[in-house]
């Protein structure tokens, strides 16, 4: 081999990096919880197609929103790159850290957010690519920059944050239906207490990256609390609905009551507590609840796709 072919090889640890690098710019955890959440839409918007059309169609759904949640999330990046430097639970990302350079993370971004959408426009069908690039723009353009200006942030983000259902279900239906409604509902109204135990347990840090979180503006937690118990109560209904509409049984029924049941205490334990946000208990308490969010979410689907009508 010459040394110009040489030059060309990238030593296995500089790959390693690199590929450490993509998934933390691409926020590869939360891609994957998105993807997750648009398998089961596809699953449930899928069972009357056949089964080569619920095979080949899941693989080009399950690509397309990989390939347009980690373009997105990369350009989320790009734009807050100064914010993730001041914050320390994000300054070793890629590009605060200068491991990547802004020009790369953008092209890397853009290339698959683009690519994503068009992808999932012509290969499966042009609502769902529509849907998907009218997503990613909700996400850059209205609760990306919200994010320094007002805590209404957290309401206009969870409108493109539970659209990975309604992705997957129009992906093999071509329409909407209500069955679409309802997984973006339960996605919506999990997302207060997931994002807002987030906010409560980093508040120091967001307070520092200057965004402006409700437990940022409102530091006594009491808008925080009241919220998180208004939404985790408000979530329990919604998770029942797929059994009413015949979409799962009574096996999920009972599961889904328990499981909201169980983080709506973890909420009230939380709310209840009444402790300043920064005391070592009132975090744990946070700590809990984000748990019980993570949880939550993929055990409810599973169970939705298991327990199927």
């Amino acid at each position: 081999m010459s040394t110009a072919s040489q030059s060309l090889v990238l030593p296995r640890n500089s790959l390693l990096a690199l590929a450490r690098d993509y998934a933390e710019l691409t926020k590869l955890r939360v891609t994957t919880l998105i993807v997750m959440t648009a398998w089961c839409g596809y699953y449930f918007g899928a069972l009357k197609s056949g089964v080569s059309s619920l095979y080949w169609g899941l693989f080009h759904a399950l690509l397309g929103v990989a390939s347009i949640a980690g373009g997105t999330a990369a350009l989320n990046e790009v734009m807050e790159r100064d914010i993730d430097a001041r914050m320390r639970r994000t300054a070793q990302r890629p590009l605060p850290a200068r491991r990547m350079s802004f020009l790369h993370a953008a092209i890397v971004g853009a290339t698959m957010m683009l690519g994503g959408a068009l992808y999932l426009g012509t290969v499966l069908n042009p609502l769902t690519g529509a849907l998907a690039l009218a997503t990613a723009f909700v996400y850059l353009a209205a609760y990306t920059p919200l994010k320094k200006i007002h805590p209404i942030c957290t309401f206009v983000g969870a409108f493109p944050g539970a659209m990975p259902g309604v992705l997957g279900w129009t992906a093999a239906r071509g329409r909407l239906d209500w069955g679409a409604l309802v997984m973006f509902a339960i996605v919506f109204f999990w997302q207060f207490p997931h994002f807002f135990s987030i906010a409560w347990l980093y508040r120091e840090d967001y307070e520092a990256g200057q965004i402006r979180m409700l437990p940022v503006v409102e530091p006594d937690g009491k808008s925080t609390a009241k919220r998180v118990i208004l939404y985790s109560l408000g979530l329990i209904p919604i998770s029942l609905a797929p059994t009413f509409l015949g979409m799962s049984g009574r096996l999920y029924f009972a599961g889904a009551l328990l499981m909201g049941l169980a983080m709506f205490c973890f909420g009230a334990r939380l709310a209840t507590l009444n402790l300043p946000l920064n005391t070592a208990r009132s975090k744990q308490r946070a700590r809990h609840l984000l748990q019980a969010t993570v949880f939550y979410l993929p055990l409810l689907f599973a169970l939705m796709m298991l327990n199927r009508r």
